[in-house]
C-alpha cells in the first residue's frame, strides 16, 4: 500500500539517529532496511536537506567548506528506512587522487548496496544542471539506479526563475533513462518541498 502524507510526517517526526560512517564500503555495515542516497557536488546541500526533513539541526554535519563530507554517512530512521549521506563530487578543494577517491567510492556504492532503492541527486537551482551532474546522471543510467532529481536552495530564486530551472532541468532528464519524471524543489531555510520530498522516500520504506 502506497505511503500517504499521515505516513511521511509520522516516519520523520519519530526517532532518526546516524548509524555508521565508513570512507571505506568494506566496513560500512549492511543493514536490512531500504537504503536512499543523497548524491550531489560539493555543498549543495545534503547534510543541510537530512538535518531538514528529519527536523534535527544537528543530525548530519554542515560545513561551508566544499569537501568536508568525506565518507559514506547513514542514518537510521524510525527502524524502517536508511539515508545515505554520500560525499561530493565537483568543486572540492581537494587534490585530484583524493576528487578521484570519492568518485571510486560512490560508484562501488552504486554496484554493491543491495537494498538501495533510489539515488536522490541534488541539484543546486541557482547553477541548474552543470557538467559533473551530467556525468553522474550517465553514471547513474549505466547502473540502472533510478533516482530522483531535488532541487535545493529554491528559495534563493524568484518564482518565474525558479520555473525556469524546473523546465530546463525536466527537459534535460527526459533523455535519462533512469531518471524520474518528477522533480521535486526544495529549500531547507524555507521549508519548501520538504513535504514532497519526505512523501516521495516514505513510499520507499512502506
Amino acid at each position: 500500500m502506497p505511503a500517504d502524507a499521515e505516513f511521511a510526517r509520522k516516519l520523520f517526526s519519530g526517532p532518526c539517529e546516524f548509524v555508521a560512517g565508513a570512507a571505506s564500503l568494506d566496513v560500512l555495515p549492511d543493514f536490512e532496511l531500504p537504503e536512499v542516497a543523497f548524491v550531489g557536488r560539493s555543498n549543495v546541500g545534503k547534510s543541510s536537506l537530512i538535518n531538514a526533513l528529519s527536523n534535527r539541526k544537528g543530525l548530519a554535519r554542515v560545513s561551508n567548506t566544499p569537501g568536508r563530507t568525506r565518507q559514506v554517512n547513514l542514518f537510521r530512521v524510525r527502524d524502517q528506512l536508511l539515508l545515505a549521506d554520500l560525499p561530493g563530487y565537483g568543486f572540492a578543494r581537494v587534490s585530484k587522487a583524493e576528487a578521484a577517491a570519492w568518485n571510486d567510492l560512490i560508484t562501488a556504492y552504486l554496484h554493491t548496496r543491495s537494498n538501495l532503492r533510489r539515488v536522490m541527486l541534488l541539484l543546486d537551482a541557482r547553477r541548474g544542471i552543470m557538467e559533473s551532474d551530467r556525468q553522474v546522471m550517465s553514471l547513474l543510467d549505466d547502473a540502472a539506479t533510478g533516482y530522483q532529481l531535488v532541487l535545493t536552495k529554491a528559495d534563493a530564486l524568484k518564482p518565474a526563475q525558479l520555473t525556469a530551472v524546473h523546465r530546463a532541468v525536466a527537459e534535460y532528464a527526459v533523455e535519462h533513462r533512469a531518471a524520474l519524471s518528477e522533480i521535486i524543489a526544495t529549500s531547507a531555510e524555507s521549508k519548501l518541498g520538504l513535504s514532497e520530498l519526505r512523501l516521495a522516500i516514505a513510499q520507499l520504506a512502506a
